[in-house]
């Protein structure tokens, strides 16, 4: 390497960050060579460096003996240049880049490394598949797409630190081998050579830990956490991701909303350019099934599930009334302009929804211009299809769509359907962002095939103070869980939910309460939660907390298809890097070393 080119890179100028009103200065960039043309005698390089792309103009009259480097340079070399920039000729401006009005004309050059031919072309985004991109990270790293979003990562996490630090936050490392405790996901286990037979687990989350750390006296912590999960992965998913984890000490549930709302009023702003009003709509759990069927609905469209059962109960429809008369429900939706769907696509939507959500069919109804219209609406009197149009909020041109079974399969049916239909017939507008708190989410779920209580949320979230009383002994709570509420809150934007947390229990009586109810006797809430159950008597003041998917926010605000897309480094739908090739098998030495043996499967 020539000794200017070190010399001369204290005083380095980046490519995208050069103006015209710098005419006249002398610049030395360090890049790549993302297009290059021979004019004969004169060499054009697009050099590309993070910032941005800025030509230079190699002249054989000014390189002299060093011209027969410039005519070397192919795509993906890798350049030093130094020269004077200035402004280009009127008729050579290019108006599609940001720099398209100077250029620098080089004095010296060197070829730092050279490339081979890249396996597609950095220009041609459209042309290359995720496979690929997941294989040649590092090319892919040199597309914008991806760099863009690496530095919008950046920027996010660089204002979530600033504004907690303003906030009195101290962020504080939590372990990352930690002992296996059931969180509601697969753990990936580590084993301990020296401790034969023995296994760390990798977080779910820095649960326990950021509860240990109020009854500490942090008071205010967050950290930015790797987490991770063994579970199935989907288009939001990876195995490992990343969180921000917050914990309050002293706070009411209000206190918290409040925080946060801050927190994101400004960080959106700042990176995004995009306002949130606080405070943020809220809507109950309850309120978003019945109406969303979804307990993080997007609200930037209508289709609102209706409650007709009322209306159909005596109706000759078998499959209505009976729906009724054995507890269920019976929910309609309003597609606008919807009676243009097909009868084939109507099979096809039916076929999914009892594929994926049990629902037995899906009755349907258009609205013509003399009223609803179906091969079912002789089953129904003139007065029953006219409230159920005027329910639904109907008019010509609409088509109605029915569920009809027990709550929990029309909700999630019909609320599935409401949001593949939205695709179509109300889609929201381009660059639209509803942020949204739901609240009040029950304690607990009903397992059906363990036929248990399950903690919806984690076992240390606190009732509501409405729902206290009943926690007043096991036997109460044991007949009135279903009931019981819970002071825990997830954040949802655009029908995602990025963020969710409670006021934990700080009280040992209603935690072992809690435990009763969910089947969980004291050795085995001593053995697996025992370090935090003897931290909370030693003066646990009240807390609650917090944790938002960073992934999938920078994905929302990115315009990503899945979370890889903002991930440097991410794994395939099957757990693997393309890249490095993992998981990978490792020599029988190690395993020996751990005390494993393989099984064949």
């Amino acid at each position: 390497m020539k000794d200017w080119i070190q010399e001369n890179y204290k005083n380095r100028s980046w490519a995208g960050e050069l103006t015209e009103s710098m005419e006249g200065k002398v610049v030395n960039l360090y890049g790549w060579s993302f297009r290059f043309r021979d004019q004969g005698g004169v060499i054009f390089v697009d050099l590309r460096d993070r910032t941005g792309i800025l030509q230079v103009v190699l002249r054989k009259e000014i390189l002299g003996d060093d011209f027969h480097l410039a005519e070397k340079i192919r795509s993906e070399y890798v350049i030093a240049v130094s020269g004077t920039l200035k402004k280009r000729d009127a008729e050579s401006i290019n108006p599609k880049m940001p720099t398209g009005k100077i250029e620098v004309v080089v004095d010296k050059l060197e070829i730092l490394n050279i490339a081979k031919t890249p396996p597609f072309a950095l220009d041609e985004f459209e042309e290359i598949s995720e496979e690929n991109r997941l294989k040649y990270r590092y090319l892919d790293f040199r597309r914008d797409e991806l760099k863009d979003r690496m530095v919008k990562r950046h920027e996010f996490v660089f204002a979530i630190r600033n504004y907690l630090n303003s906030r009195k936050f101290l962020e504080i490392e939590t372990p990352i081998l930690n002992k296996s405790t059931p969180e509601g996901a697969r753990d990936f286990l580590v084993p301990s050579r020296l401790n034969p037979n023995s296994f760390y687990a990798l977080p779910q989350s820095p649960q326990i830990f950021k509860q240990i750390l109020m009854v500490g006296g942090v008071e205010r912590y967050f950290q930015i956490v790797k987490c991770f999960r063994d579970e199935d992965l989907r288009a939001d998913r990876q195995p490992e991701f990343t969180q921000l984890d917050m914990e309050f000490s002293f706070v009411s549930q209000e206190e918290i909303l409040s925080e946060i709302e801050g927190l994101f009023s400004k960080i959106f702003k700042d990176v995004f350019g995009v306002s949130l009003h606080a405070p943020f709509q809220r809507i109950t759990y309850k309120q978003a099934m019945e109406e969303y069927g979804s307990d993080k609905p997007d609200l930037r469209f209508g289709m609102k599930l209706v409650n007709v059962s009322e209306i159909v109960k005596d109706s000759d429809f078998q499959v209505f009334s009976a729906a009724v008369a054995s507890g269920g429900v019976v929910k309609a939706i309003c597609v606008p302009g919807g009676s243009i769907i097909s009868r084939k696509e109507i099979e096809d939507l039916t076929a999914w929804l009892n594929r994926d959500y049990k629902a037995k069919g899906l009755a349907y109804m258009k609205h013509g211009a003399d009223g609803l219209e179906s091969t079912i609406t002789k089953r129904f009197s003139k007065e029953q299809l006219e409230k159920i149009a005027k329910a639904a909020g109907s008019k010509e041109g609409d088509m109605l769509f029915f569920g009809a079974d027990e709550a929990a399969i029309v909700h999630h049916s019909l609320g599935a359907l409401r949001l593949r239909l939205s695709e179509r017939f109300d889609k929201p507008p381009e660059n639209s962002f509803h942020i949204s708190w739901v609240v009040d989410f029950p304690m607990f779920e009903w397992n059906k095939d363990a036929k248990r209580w399950d903690s919806l949320h984690h076992p240390f979230t606190s009732p509501s103070d409405e729902s206290l009383e009943i926690f007043s002994s096991p036997e109460k709570l044991s007949s009135n869980a279903g009931t019981a509420l819970a002071k825990a809150y997830d954040l949802v934007l655009n029908g995602v939910e990025i963020g969710g947390g409670s006021i934990r229990i700080h009280s040992k009586e209603v935690q072992n309460t809690v435990f009763s109810v969910l089947g969980i006797g004291n050795e085995e809430a001593m053995e697996k939660f025992g370090f935090l159950l003897e931290a909370l008597e030693y003066g646990a003041p009240p807390h609650g907390g917090i944790a938002f998917g960073v992934d999938r926010i920078l994905m929302l605000m990115t315009g990503g298809k899945s979370i890889r897309d903002v991930i440097a480094f991410p794994k395939t739908q099957k757990g693997v890097c393309l890249m490095s090739e993992c998981p990978s098998e490792v020599d029988e030495k190690q395993l020996q070393e751990l005390k494993l043996r393989l099984v064949k499967v």
